[in-house]
């Protein structure tokens, strides 16, 4: 049965999955008659009236779409809606498609969304956890193949770093790559760190560059930081997200080996760390901090993320959440 579910905060892979289908199942020529899109908010007549088309034979060549963005899983409207779908999906023809997508993760209690994981195509598109380096470093190597762009590992942890979870950034950053290296002949060079380091930006390492200014206590050089970010458009989540990634892994190391714990690869599968090696370091990095304090980060952190997400000004925000991380970094003064 043509019924899909797409759901995820990924909004750039979703997108381009559902840009995927079109092109798969829609005549060009005949796509404006054939595609219909019900809107986020639409009343219950907007979204029966959408399903009605989706029971309508398409016109010309290809087939329909019906596209209902963010339909109501709950409350009143939805048992109208329940009803008419369950009655839909009975009669819909093969020529068209039911496409439902969802900015987060449907709540698995609804009918609604327990009737499409049943009689649908289910995609996730969520973006992975900042701190989770090994999901995003499969994500660059996955959209690379798929891109037939060959990569040396050294340029794909680079790339990882400087994109993070970005997937917009990373399929401008791979088309940047892809065309830089393709040669006259139509083959395409192997993208070395050297190649990444010339043509993507550096906004990542120089967050990361942040948090060491921060852990070592120094709010001058971590304010001048924030000032050259913010002056080269970085996006003020992304720097947040960054340190939030960086001062987390330094935790765990941290407990890890307050707990008594001296084996490498487990303290690095616990902080989820992809290279055991980097275990040394890090370790070092915080040698002179307490996992007190390294607590209080994450709450300044925490309370940075929640305050830029809820629109307060970017720059002043930065500043005093940096000053305060500082502090928290600083030695105790002695009486």
């Amino acid at each position: 049965m043509p019924v899909y579910l797409f759901w995820g905060d990924d909004e750039f892979r979703l997108q381009k999955a559902v840009r995927a289908l079109i092109e798969r199942v829609l005549d060009p020529t005949w796509k404006s008659f054939n595609l219909d899109k019900v809107e986020n908010g639409s009343s219950t007549e907007s979204l029966v009236q959408g399903l009605n088309q989706a029971v309508t034979p398409p016109f010309g060549q290809g087939d329909r779409l019906v596209w209902l963005v963010d339909p109501p899983l709950s409350g009143q409207e939805s048992s109208v809606f329940l009803t008419e779908l369950e009655r839909t999906l009975a009669v819909l023809p093969a020529t068209s498609h039911l496409l439902f997508t969802y900015e987060g993760k449907p709540d698995g209690r609804s009918k609604i969304a327990k009737l499409l994981q049943q009689q649908g195509v289910v995609e996730e598109f969520a973006l992975a956890p900042p701190w989770k380096t090994d999901l995003i470093r499969n994500a660059v190597r996955q959209s690379a193949r798929q891109m037939k762009l060959p990569m040396t590992d050294a340029a794909l942890d680079l790339l990882a770093e400087a994109v993070g979870n970005d997937t917009r950034q990373l399929y401008s950053e791979l088309e940047k790559l892809k065309l830089y290296g393709t040669q006259s002949d139509g083959s395409v060079r192997t993208v070395d760190p050297a190649m990444v380091v010339a043509l993507v930006g550096t906004t990542q390492q120089s967050s990361l560059e942040l948090a060491n200014w921060v852990r070592q206590g120094l709010p001058d050089k971590a304010l001048g930081l924030v000032e050259d970010l913010l002056r080269h458009n970085e996006p003020p989540l992304r720097i947040s997200a960054t340190l939030i990634k960086q001062f987390r892994t330094w935790l765990w190391v941290k407990l890890m080996q307050a707990s008594g714990e001296r084996d490498e690869r487990a303290i690095a599968k616990a902080a989820e760390i992809a290279n055991p090696k980097r275990v040394y370091f890090l370790s070092q990095d915080v040698k002179a901090l307490s996992c007190a304090q390294l607590q209080q980060t994450l709450v300044i952190l925490m309370e940075l993320e929640a305050a830029l997400k809820q629109g307060q000004e970017a720059k002043g925000t930065l500043q005093t959440k940096v000053i305060e991380l500082c502090r928290a970094c600083q030695p105790p003064r002695s009486v």
